[in-house]
């Protein structure tokens, strides 16, 4: 993979998938900028970082246009422009057609939010930048049925970023994701997570999502747009 002198902005990092991410991107040679609204927790993962390049950490949420206008001036007070955008914004809720209690949350956090976040910053993307969303397995293959809302918004997710690749060819600017199974525990660098978990399992630690997604935004993939790529060991394959 290769990030040399490529700048690339991570929202919604937790300790795990975001976390994972920022550290191969760094080690990769990015400069790496994430962002959460949890201040206290950016600042720990922006300290564990800084060993492996240049990580900035700048906190703010994006709930609104207005929160997204926010954040976006915080962020070009760091850099001028960016080469990459991932939007990890999460959550989970289970529900039924009875009882749709996270019908708006989850429409919210993994649709409408980031679709919000992306028209907000694009202006902001290099030609020949990427941006990365995260749907999930559920949302593209099969789900519970007490999933409803939430594989409904990442299925949704999913046909966004077809329809944003379509849009942004002219750009030059390509839009992929994954599909991520089961994200298991928080990441810890260095660590040999491959003996965490056996092929067709559905859990793996954020380490194995996280490859993927970095080998995504990288240069190495420029010639894969518009899809979401299902991470998940083969998991989907022992469905029946």
């Amino acid at each position: 993979m290769r990030f040399s002198k490529k700048t690339i902005l991570l929202i919604g990092v937790s300790k795990g998938l975001g976390y994972a991410l920022a550290y191969f991107l760094l080690r990769e040679g990015a400069t790496v900028i994430i962002s959460s609204r949890n201040e206290g927790k950016l600042k720990e993962i922006e300290s564990s970082l800084r060993r492996y390049g240049t990580v900035i950490s700048v906190p703010g949420d994006v709930k609104s246009r207005e929160s997204v206008e926010e954040l976006k001036n915080k962020v070009r007070r760091n850099v001028n422009s960016l080469d990459g955008l991932a939007v990890m914004i999460g959550g989970y809720e289970e529900d039924t057609i009875e009882d749709l209690k996270g019908l708006d949350s989850m429409i919210n956090n993994h649709l409408k939010l980031p679709l919000l976040t992306i028209s907000g910053f694009i202006d902001l993307i290099n030609k020949g930048g990427t941006i990365l969303l995260v749907s999930a397995l559920r949302g593209i293959d099969r789900a519970s049925s007490s999933q409803l809302s939430y594989a409904s918004a990442k299925a949704g997710l999913a046909k966004a970023v077809e329809v944003l690749a379509a849009e942004l060819l002219p750009r030059e600017i390509r839009v992929v994701g994954i599909a991520p199974s089961w994200i298991d525990g928080d990441f810890e660098p260095e660590r040999d997570w491959r003996k965490l978990r056996k092929l067709g399992e559905e859990k793996a630690p954020p380490e194995d999502f996280a490859l993927v997604a970095a080998w995504l935004m990288s240069e190495d993939s420029e010639w894969v747009n518009g899809v979401v790529i299902p991470v998940d060991g083969g998991t989907r394959l022992k469905w029946g």
